[in-house]
């Protein structure tokens, strides 16, 4: 008889907002797949469950995967878990829960804490509408590819790069909305409001500490004019570079999208 997975969401600050349901599929577990066995082990002491812990990581998902899915073939129960919030949301998963639906294996997932809509709605920004982007991109015309999306954005920012990325946003669309959610459900939790520009001075003379979600109303300017930028991509590659080295060349420049130089030069190319 085939066994099941359960995709497990864990607290992602208070240990206390761990859910009844979490902890009853964790006693019930023949193995528990985790991220950290050290951080769920703690987690397991807390409330008393004892399990097989096995580590899954992104460096060693794949391997893993063909392990537990064997397993659960042969009729085990696996529970899934993250080092915070929901397995799959920027942490690893997928290939499991892919591996296991081309398998035929049942997967359940049981709801529970999630930093991005703890965020969502802290923020105050929340609409029909928006979009999760998970960790922004560090390059400059990656980034504010992401920051021009007109919806109202939800992402993970690490404190070391906030004045940055607010920097980049500001010289964009300095009357944004923005909040940063810091430490959520943590005892120093902490929810700043502001507008870009407001928030990009802020943190250009305080850098922040502990985890941070970034949540962006939506924008309150329109495209980027690609005119200019792509003008001197066209000079370059008239001059013998590559398309994608030219664009990404003045991408660096000008702090527009690499991706959208290339592709409109595609465009006007067709």
């Amino acid at each position: 008889m085939s066994g099941r997975l359960i995709v497990c969401p864990t607290p992602i600050g208070n240990l206390e907002d761990i859910t009844l349901r979490v902890l009853g599929a964790l006693r019930e577990a023949d193995v528990i797949a985790c991220e950290d066995t050290r951080r769920t082990g703690g987690l397991l002491e807390r409330y008393g469950v004892e399990g097989q812990l096995l580590s899954y990581h992104e460096h060693n998902e794949r391997a893993r995967t063909e392990q537990l899915v064997a397993r659960m073939q042969a009729g085990s129960t696996v529970a899934l878990v993250s080092d915070a919030g929901m397995p799959l949301v920027s942490d690893p998963g997928l290939v499991l829960v892919r591996a296991c639906v081309a398998a035929g294996l049942a997967v359940e997932v049981l709801p529970g804490p999630s930093a991005v809509l703890s965020a969502l709605v802290a923020s105050g920004l929340g609409d029909d509408q928006w979009r999760f982007v998970g960790f922004l991109p560090r390059k400059r015309g990656e980034l504010a590819e992401v920051l021009g999306l007109p919806e109202t954005l939800v992402c993970f920012e690490s404190p070391r790069r906030l004045a940055a990325t607010l920097r980049v946003l500001a010289e964009r669309d300095p009357e944004r909305e923005v909040a940063v959610c810091r430490e959520l459900t943590k005892l120093h939790e902490e929810v700043v409001r502001g507008s870009a520009a407001e928030l990009a001075e802020r943190y250009a003379a305080e850098e922040p500490r502990g985890e941070i979600v970034l949540v962006l109303g939506p924008a309150t300017v329109g495209p980027v004019d690609l005119e200019g930028p792509l003008g001197a991509v066209e000079r370059l590659i008239g001059a013998g570079a590559k398309p994608r080295v030219a664009a990404g060349v003045i991408a660096e420049l000008t702090g527009t999208s690499a991706n959208a130089l290339y592709r409109a030069h595609t465009a006007r190319r067709d």
